[in-house]
């Protein structure tokens, strides 16, 4: 039974690894469960508790980078509260549309949002702009936390 959960712990993280560019898998919760499930299962001898709370604490902070990138992109645009409620609200809904929603949900929230708000399309069209943008910027930081994850996780296992 333990072998089996080794296998789970590491296909958790590198399914965590691989989450962080295809957003249908909760990428950085997953690596971190399995960074978890690793250290109870190694009772906590290599990697401890103040280090999982540190990892914790990171995996935390991909998820709030993630949830506001978009509409931290939005808000730098000069959009309006509604371009950045639609980019939030698309955010969300796009979840249930699977990748096309993940990645267009925000910005079509944020342009719809504009729209309604001022009905020019130009303006519209840099708040969706901006949407995007910040998309890509969660990916980023999402990849460099978890890369930070995993390299903090390795130096308390081998250290």
């Amino acid at each position: 039974m333990t072998v089996v959960l080794w296998i789970v712990a590491l296909a958790a993280m590198l399914l965590g690894l691989l989450g962080v560019f295809l957003p249908l898998l909760p990428g950085v919760p997953l690596l971190f469960a399995g960074m978890l499930l690793a250290g109870w299962l190694d009772d906590f001898a290599r990697v401890g508790v103040p280090t999982l709370a540190v990892l914790a604490i990171m995996a935390l902070a991909a998820w709030v980078v993630e949830t506001l990138a978009s509409v931290w992109g939005v808000k730098r645009a000069g959009a309006s509260g509604m371009a950045i409620a639609g980019a939030a609200a698309g955010a969300i809904l796009g979840i249930f549309a699977g990748l096309p929603g993940l990645i267009l949900g925000p910005i079509i929230g944020a342009v719809g949002g504009e729209y309604l708000a001022r009905r020019d399309e130009r303006t519209a069209a840099r708040a969706g702009i901006a949407a995007g943008i910040g998309f890509l910027v969660a990916i980023v930081a999402k990849l460099a936390i978890a890369v930070t994850m995993l390299a903090v996780f390795v130096f308390a296992w081998f250290a």
